[in-house]
């Protein structure tokens, strides 16, 4: 057995950047050791748009931090980063002290003005990258919509999404995040913020469909034999690679 422990974080995010730091910081150290963490999308400081060039400085620091943090853990995170005079929504991978991947938002949400204030990133970076010998993907949010980027993480046996997906479209949310680990036979961690106007529905998916999920808690997990991937694909051949 390939036995793993993930976790999808639920919080809320507040103006106070350190604050919302200190609360990641928190909820990591509850964590069990080698467990993978997924959190919400710019859970450090929320689409700050009036002070985009502050939140791009505390990214510097909160990626310092968890440097030092994730010695024992893995987290999939994302930040507000500048570069060359621009703005982006960057995905990172922190691994046992390393950033082990990094991708840019590469589909900006219009209905939330994104694009007036980050650059989109290129399709490219959305490619497999591995946490030990996992093969792992992620999309950002909105990136969750678009068919074309499934077929970029197809392969992969987990699958991270971090969000910050609005409640009017839970249904929404909860549908295509499951949906992903069906059509993929992967594991899903899809981590949204639990703000007032969020979705919640942060969730752990098997690549059979079963959902573990609790909207009241700040910390949803579940202990996965990853081997159970290999096994979907191999019992119902689509196609998809078997990697375990």
């Amino acid at each position: 057995m390939i036995s793993k422990i993930l976790y999808a974080l639920q919080v809320k995010i507040g103006t106070d950047f350190e604050f919302n730091l200190k609360k990641v910081l928190t909820l990591l150290d509850q964590c069990q050791e080698d467990s993978i963490i997924c959190t919400p999308e710019v859970v450090f400081s929320g689409f700050a748009y009036q002070r985009m060039e502050e939140a791009a400085e505390f990214s510097k620091i909160a990626t310092q931090t968890l440097l030092e943090a994730t010695k024992n853990h893995t987290l999939i995170t994302t930040m507000i980063e500048k570069n060359h005079q621009h703005f982006f929504n960057n995905l990172k991978v922190f691994h046992k002290g390393e950033i082990v991947h990094k991708q840019s938002k590469n589909k900006l949400f219009a209905l939330g003005d994104e694009q007036l204030h980050f650059c989109a990133g290129s399709e490219d970076e959305i490619a497999p990258f591995y946490i030990d010998s996992i093969k792992c993907a992620a999309l950002n949010c909105f990136e969750l919509r678009f068919i074309d980027l499934w077929k970029r993480v197809q392969g992969a046996d987990i699958i991270f999404v971090p969000a910050q997906w609005g409640k009017q479209r839970k249904d929404q949310f909860e549908t295509l995040c499951k949906a992903l680990a069906i059509a993929n036979q992967s594991f899903v961690v899809a981590s949204d913020g639990a703000n007032d106007t969020m979705a919640k529905g942060s969730s752990v998916i098997t690549p059979y469909g079963v959902v573990y999920k609790n909207d009241k808690k700040e910390c949803v997990q579940a202990q996965v034999d990853l081997r159970e991937t290999s096994k979907m694909r191999k019992y119902i051949q689509t196609g998809i690679q078997i990697n375990l």
